[in-house]
């Protein structure tokens, strides 16, 4: 096992109820899992009794909470800016509550433009919500693939606090918009707090213009991605994201082989 990174993945990922899930997850090895909290069995909703349940089955699997995933939309919507600030809000207090200090999250894409009124809300919504989390030792963290790493980073270094800091996630990069990721790595190393490993192509036949694919089948070079995340010091968790597919448990299984021999292969 590497003593540098722990592996673990979404479990909404089997697409079955979290319970089954938890323990899918604890038969293929994995150290952690991360799981969606906007809603359905997970929320901030939770009554303390059930809370208390969701952290003893966590832990009867063998698993750590790797993070939340906290996705509610763009803070540049004015007229559900204050909702969905509450809502991150809570959601980062049940996190804490279930044994994690991160909620990864989208918050809508970034402008280039630091006049743009866009990039004014999203921003003021972040210091709020980054003033909030370094109360609680705690990180809301920005999934990449909107904008570019240059862009984010320099959009977080306007924050003055990692209370708003970065979900890594290789395949947005590259497939979304053609990024580095391994560039992008060096670029935004100060906020990395959780990743995701995923991996695709872009595809202008594809609806959305990209395509995701099993780990080392796309666009994403793994072995120089995880040397750079090494070499900035990470020793988080590579959270497999599998959102396609037919037969999830084996993708995400396949995952975990293809992320432990290329940790070995490249003595990560």
């Amino acid at each position: 096992m590497s003593e540098t990174f722990k592996i673990g993945c979404l479990a909404d990922g089997f697409r079955t109820d979290v319970r089954t899930a938890l323990k899918k997850a604890a038969a293929l090895g994995l150290q952690g899992v991360q799981i969606y909290a906007t809603g359905g069995e997970v929320s901030p909703d939770l009554t303390p009794a059930q809370r208390r349940e969701l952290v003893d089955i966590i832990k009867s699997n063998g698993l750590t909470l790797s993070a939340l995933c906290g996705e509610i939309g763009s803070f540049a919507e004015p007229e559900f800016r204050a909702g969905r600030i509450e809502l991150s809000r809570r959601i980062l207090e049940l996190a804490v509550e279930l044994g994690t200090n991160i909620v990864t999250t989208h918050v809508g894409t970034i402008p280039e433009d630091k006049n743009d009124d866009k990039y004014k809300m999203i921003q003021s919504a972040c210091y709020e919500l980054a003033q909030y989390a370094d109360t609680m030792d705690a990180h809301f963290a920005l999934e990449t693939g909107k904008e570019t790493c240059v862009v984010l980073k320099e959009f977080l270094d306007t924050l003055g606090s990692t209370g708003v800091a970065v979900n890594f996630d290789p395949a947005n990069l590259w497939m979304c918009i053609q990024d580095d990721p391994v560039a992008g790595v060096y670029t935004v190393k100060d906020y990395i707090v959780h990743t995701h490993a995923k991996d695709g192509v872009p595809d202008p036949a594809a609806m959305w213009g990209f395509r995701e694919v099993p780990l080392g089948e796309g666009g994403v070079d793994f072995p120089n991605y995880l040397k750079a995340l090494k070499e900035i010091g990470y020793r988080g968790f590579l959270t497999i994201e599998r959102e396609v597919g037919e037969k999830p448990e084996e993708d995400i299984a396949h995952a975990a082989d293809f992320l432990r021999r290329t940790i070995s292969e490249n003595a990560l």
